[in-house]
């Protein structure tokens, strides 16, 4: 029972609970989905945005780049209190806020002023994407079986893996055909989707007794999230300025740094800490969220690269530049949708281990590529889609294996704990490939020298993938 009202639906006769439970996890993954897309869609329109923002107000780029980072901070700072809000009032209620922040915040943005309202509205974004991810995680978690567990998994990563390339595409037309208010705007129609959808199709979940809830670590929150924000901006600052010398780079990564350690170590001693860090007892959750953190900082710290080589040693145009990512990432949601769905039934150690050696292959051999005068096009492109290939094998694939045997109770932790991963790392990667590709220059060898450390950033991600288990203990452990 308690199970199934975590994920937000109800109990049918023994008969009916297969078919219950299917559909309720086909309602859930449609509604996070939608969440996702909308959330991940967003955050790279905007990236592409830049110019076009920093010209209509009058500001210059550096400023106006805090409205990313502002989002990313907010998403910080909140990710840390997702699973206690969803005990708190329950998973759809969590996941109805996320939505109504999400929403809100992307039409007061569109209403911008300046520079600095655009960046307070898009904090209100980010605290109701810092909610989206890890709640639509946990339910989907805690709605899924185990035996079909990597089937769910490789839904609900489509958009994380896919958005990042619709995006730019979707922005640079949003831009030249309309104005830059739409690339906010187009998310009203999916949000007001998202919480029609989510209001009719998942069954209310009855929150936890109140007298049953631990109470918020207040003190672990005030550690935890601000020590993530400033971690975040000093590798942010630092990656754009190439420089992790100057204090106003280094004050706040070493402060954050230390805020985190605190934190973690705090966690380790009292009863109820904001985040469950006993997860990482788990050995297969412990090798699995190390693999995800080395593949991660390598893999989307090169996202970078593709487009910024395109354009400056390419010369190619922006629009060209945002279609040329359509069959990578149409390589990676083929992969991935084939490969999760395997980890059900083949050993996950060994595929996952084939995708994290194929992905560096592809990222080493892009890097050789790129130092080559007068490359044909397809070639960079046919093994930047090679490491796509080895991206749909590892990511969805090593959360399926790490999360799998985990009791249902713990996935609202689990997915916080991942979402913090994987935001936490993205950050340290984009940051690390900045300055390689700041010191070692912006033309042809500069790009190889960034490519081949961002492939050996993957190639690390050998050695925890090789601890992980050969298949499932269980097939299906009851919560």
């Amino acid at each position: 029972m308690a199970a199934t009202e975590a994920a937000g639906g109800e109990v049918g006769t023994p008969r009916e609970a297969p078919r219950d439970a299917a559909a309720l996890l086909n309602r859930t993954l449609l509604v996070v989905i939608i969440g996702s897309m909308m959330s991940v869609l967003d955050m790279t329109i905007v990236n592409i945005a830049m110019r076009s923002l920093s010209v209509e107000f009058g500001t210059p780029l550096e400023t106006i780049q805090w409205t990313a980072t502002a989002y990313t901070l907010a998403l910080a700072a909140v990710i840390p209190t997702a699973a206690w809000v969803m005990a708190r009032i329950g998973a759809k209620r969590a996941y109805l806020t996320a939505l109504t922040l999400f929403t809100v915040g992307s039409v007061l943005a569109a209403c911008a002023w300046d520079a600095p309202s655009l960046i307070a509205f898009r904090v209100v974004q980010g605290l109701g994407g810092g909610l989206l991810m890890p709640v639509g995680m946990g339910m989907t978690m805690a709605a899924a079986d185990r035996e079909h567990f990597g089937r769910t998994m490789a839904w609900l990563g489509l958009p994380i893996l896919v958005g990042p390339v619709l995006g730019p595409v979707l922005g640079g037309w949003l831009l030249d055909a309309a104005s830059w208010q739409w690339i906010f705007l187009i998310n009203l129609p999916v949000g007001i989707l998202g919480l029609i959808l989510t209001a009719k199709l998942l069954r209310a979940d009855t929150p936890r007794d109140p007298a049953a809830v631990p109470k918020l670590d207040v003190l672990g929150l005030l550690m935890l999230s601000p020590g993530l924000a400033l971690l975040l901006f000093g590798l942010a600052r630092g990656g754009e300025q190439r420089d992790f010398t100057g204090l106003d780079t280094l004050l706040p990564a070493v402060a954050g740094a230390v805020l985190v350690a605190v934190f973690v170590r705090r966690s380790l001693t009292i009863r109820h800490p904001l985040l469950d860090l006993s997860l990482l007892t788990d050995r297969t959750f412990a090798v699995g969220f190390g693999t995800l953190a080395l593949f991660t900082s390598g893999y989307f710290g090169a996202m970078l690269l593709g487009p910024v080589y395109w354009q400056q040693v390419r010369a190619w145009d922006a629009t060209s530049t945002g279609l040329l990512g359509a069959p990578v990432g149409l390589t990676i949601g083929v992969t991935m949708q084939f490969a999760a769905r395997r980890a059900d039934k083949v050993n996950p150690r060994r595929l996952i281990l084939a995708g994290v050696a194929i992905g560096a292959l592809g990222m080493a051999l892009t890097g050789l590529l790129s130092a080559v005068e007068d490359v044909p096009a397809w070639q960079p492109l046919a093994t930047m889609m090679l490491m796509g290939v080895g991206s749909g094998m590892v990511l969805m694939p090593t959360t399926t294996t790490a999360s799998r045997d985990l009791p249902r109770e713990r996935m609202p932790a689990a997915g916080t704990a991942l979402s913090i991963n994987s935001q936490l790392a993205a950050s340290v990667g984009t940051a690390l490939i900045s300055v390689v590709l700041g010191s070692a220059g912006l033309d042809p060898s500069g790009f190889r020298t960034a490519f081949l450390v961002a492939a050996s950033l993957l190639a690390l991600a050998l050695i925890p993938a090789a601890l992980l288990p050969a298949a499932s203990r269980t097939p299906e452990r009851q919560p």
